[in-house]
């Protein structure tokens, strides 16, 4: 048997596919011989440039392969070829994109490309003379990935094609065999253990029947079977890229990106396990929490480095295990590499975690912030406070983390009243690191949300956006999408209108904005204010009982609790809580819910404009 492994747009340009390198390596650990890869992502960017002179290059692709799922736009670029039909969604996606205020230029742009490369792709993958073809699909590769294996079907009739990866999940995978008959086989989970079964059973080994998750056919027959057991970590073998190493080496591509490494260290989240957040889906089937041995994951990790000479690397764990932090972070930053690392983590980080993060060479956290509203944050099951995430987002300054983070809304029993607090005191964080945007929540399959009606969400649909990629009926779309529409709760548009500004306003004013202590000793701390709408000056926090009550606050503290620390400095409740107002005029402090948390960084971090 002869394998090729295809993984298309829009896989990012700056990383190799981390399941390529995992059924790689998984194969060739079962003796078989080396899968070829095919990096349909590359190819496509490379495709672009050649064709276009230029004028669609990486910058464009990467455009669209991060900002166009929620609208399905790499997706449409490939449906006209899937369904043979140039004008196939054609006049969907512009009403949609009117309706949405999307600008669809890039996309408009590349679509008529699409089918040349589509025909390219099938003919570079039939070159490596497989038996059999499998795509690994996320997000938004279905269509390029249905548009390439139906052309490989007219092709090489015989030809085997399995599809697998996030996309084919559950209900998804057995809705994508059922309703695209040249896919033989779909894996619905992990392909740990699946793919290998798989191969084994293609050979004649075991019975379909056995393989884990797998959507088959027998005849006329169509079969589903159960998913198996998650993968445990020690089966999970360290990824092979070395194929898109090399082809990165020669493409144009690697002149406008730095090739990154992606690596895991765990599967599933351990706060989900027990208090999923109710709008997130991201785990599907998967959500129990699994980890690798330390050890394990540090030998991955220099072998990987050394081999591929790379020091940025991807960590795509969902929740960093809270293990690492005292059993390999120390034992990275022992390496006394350059590295730069992204890492996903809680946002209830203590200044201990952020250090190690730090020592180790994290440079960039997303650490699932997601609001600064505190009864917003309990309707999500967060288990943190909007004081919280304010401490992270500034301790993250201090130690120079780069922290993304989304601003959501749209809960329901949300109130507008929830927000005036945040309305108010915004303009005091415009020196700490504003979300990347505010969004209201998208009903995702697998959350809390779709599963259960009762919390919500009791209509549903399939999102808009399938309308113009694929040619299905709802209920076989109800079956095999992951987003879907559903009448808008908490907030209204116009009423999150003013927080949307405000935010606007952050990120304008972020670059050119500091709020730093840049002295302090038992008598006296000096805050240097450098932020955009504030009046430039220097507060001074002066005398022993004011000193002690400032360095409380970088803990965050009620007013309560706040007195009864200072009783033995005899301040009065009344005169602490006088201060707290002062610095509350300042911007000093943020305060929710009579917690107060103090806003200056110790260090001011290299900000880029």
């Amino acid at each position: 048997m002869t394998i090729c492994l295809a993984a298309m747009p829009w896989q990012s340009l700056d990383c190799p596919s981390l399941p390529l390198g995992l059924l790689k390596a998984i194969t060739v650990a079962g003796g078989r011989p080396a899968p070829a890869t095919y990096h349909g992502g590359t190819r496509w960017a490379e495709f672009l440039l050649a064709a276009t002179d230029g004028e669609i290059g990486p910058a464009e692709y990467t455009d669209v392969a991060e900002s166009g799922l929620f609208h399905g736009l790499g997706d449409w670029v490939f449906a006209g070829v899937l369904h043979g039909d140039d004008e196939f969604g054609v006049d969907q996606l512009r009403q949609y994109a009117a309706d949405h205020d999307v600008d669809i230029g890039v996309v408009t742009r590349m679509r008529p490309y699409a089918a040349a490369f589509v025909e390219a792709a099938a003919r570079e993958i039939l070159a490596t003379n497989p038996t059999l073809v499998g795509f690994s699909t996320t997000f938004m590769q279905n269509a390029p990935s249905l548009a390439t294996a139906r052309r490989l079907r007219e092709l090489a009739p015989d030809l085997t094609i399995v599809f697998g990866g996030g996309n084919c999940d559950g209900a998804m995978g057995s809705a994508m065999h059922r309703n695209f008959p040249f896919i033989d086989h779909v894996i619905r989970g992990e392909g740990e253990i699946a793919f290998p079964a798989l191969l084994d059973a293609i050979d004649g080994k075991i019975p379909f029947a056995d393989v884990p998750g797998l959507s088959w056919r027998d005849g006329d027959r169509r079969h589903d079977n159960p998913q198996g057991s998650l993968v445990p970590p020690g089966l999970i073998p360290v990824p092979d890229f070395d194929d898109w190493f090399e082809l990165m080496a020669d493409s144009p591509v690697n002149e406008y990106v730095e090739p990154k490494l992606v690596l895991e260290g765990a599967r599933g989240c351990w706060w989900g396990e027990k208090h999923h957040c109710t709008f997130c889906g991201l785990n599907g089937t998967g959500m129990q929490f699994r980890a690798k041995a330390p050890d394990a994951l540090i030998a991955e990790l220099t072998t990987l480095v050394s081999r591929h000479q790379t020091l940025d690397v991807i960590m795509v764990d969902n929740i960093i295990d809270n293990r690492y932090f005292r059993d390999v972070l120390p034992r990275v930053a022992d390496l006394d590499w350059d590295l730069r690392i992204h890492y996903e983590v809680k946002s209830n980080l203590r200044p201990d975690e952020i250090e190690a993060l730090r020592r180790a060479g994290v440079t960039h956290v997303q650490p699932g912030i997601e609001s600064l509203v505190s009864p917003v944050l309990k309707l999500m099951d967060k288990g943190v406070t909007g004081v919280r995430n304010v401490r992270t987002l500034r301790d993250c300054e201090s130690a120079a983390l780069t922290v993304t983070w989304n601003w959501l809304y749209g809960f329901p029993t949300e109130r507008g009243a929830d927000y005036q607090a945040i309305l108010r005191q915004v303009p005091a964080l415009i020196h700490l690191q504003p979300p990347a945007g505010l969004a209201r929540i998208l009903l995702e399959r697998f959350s809390p949300y779709f599963e259960n009606r009762l919390l919500g969400f009791p209509e549903r649909r399939p999102a808009r956006l399938y309308d113009h990629v694929y040619a299905l009926p709802a209920d076989q779309l109800t079956d095999m999408v992951y987003l879907f529409d559903t009448d808008p709760a908490g907030l209204s548009d116009t009423d999150a209108e003013p927080l949307a500004k405000l935010i606007d306003l952050w990120t304008d004013g972020y670059s050119s904005s500091s709020l730093r202590v840049v002295s302090e000793d038992d008598e006296e701390i000096v805050i240097a204010d450098r932020r955009v709408g504030w009046p430039e000056r220097e507060h001074r926090i002066v005398g022993a009982p004011f000193v002690a009550a400032y360095r409380e606050l970088g803990n965050g503290r009620t007013a309560k609790a706040l007195a009864t620390r200072l009783a033995g400095h005899g301040l009065p409740a009344d005169r602490v809580d006088a201060w707290l107002r002062e610095l509350s005029e300042h911007g000093l402090v943020f305060t929710e819910q009579d917690h107060w948390i103090a806003l200056a960084t110790t260090t001011e971090p290299l900000k880029v404009g």
